[in-house]
């Protein structure tokens, strides 16, 4: 019954949303096409941010709600940091923004596309964007934000991988609920995702259309 799952997520009825996974997961259904179900809700709870009738603790329920979801239904070893020859993600929320609700529906799913993804968490200063960048030789970054507030915080992250000599190196992607084309020209980004569908197909772009 995916629609009984998307009206639980955005209507934030946890315990039913999680017991309705669990029932699609025992019933044969792709723990991938839940997630992805679950991810269309998120969008909705976004949207409705956007034009003002949701608020940050709604998005904040409904991210708390998905991760519960993935806990149940993800197999082990197949979430983020799944190693893979797809290509390598660096990802994390910006510094001065503690959001992590997008961020993780994005990792989590890119990992289940098949890319090796690291997730630094919340709040990341630019030189800890940097270090990851060279540690695993990332081919993609991803800079989310949930506040206007972010956007500076995304175009010093692009400024300081440039001056680290890396943006040539990258292509860097930026998403979050406020986030359009304005803001990418702003940050100077490559491209901006407004769901996690658009982040998985501008990765594989960049990654296997050799964009």
């Amino acid at each position: 019954m995916p629609q009984g799952l998307t009206d639980a997520i955005v209507s934030l009825r946890m315990d039913e949303a999680v017991t309705l996974a669990k029932r699609m997961l025992a019933d044969g259904t792709d723990p991938l096409a839940i997630i992805a179900e679950g991810s269309e809700a998120m969008q909705v709870i976004g949207r409705r941010f956007a034009e003002g009738e949701a608020f940050i603790p709604e998005l904040i329920m409904g991210g708390e709600i998905m991760k519960s979801i993935s806990q149940e239904v993800m197999p082990e070893g197949s979430g983020p940091d799944t190693q893979s020859s797809k290509g390598t993600v660096v990802i994390g929320t910006v510094h001065g923004d503690i959001h992590d609700i997008g961020k993780d529906i994005v990792a989590l799913m890119l990992g289940m596309e098949g890319y090796s993804v690291h997730d630094l968490g919340i709040d990341v200063p630019v030189e800890d964007f940097v270090a990851a960048i060279e540690e695993h030789d990332a081919d993609i970054v991803g800079l989310s934000g949930l506040l206007t507030l972010a956007f500076d915080a995304m175009k010093s992250t692009v400024d300081g991988i440039a001056a680290a000599g890396l943006r040539d190196k990258v292509k860097i992607m930026i998403g979050g609920a406020p986030v359009d084309e304005n803001v990418r020209a702003y940050t100077g980004a490559d491209g901006w995702g407004s769901d996690v569908g658009h982040a998985i197909k501008l990765a594989a772009e960049w990654t296997d259309g050799g964009a």
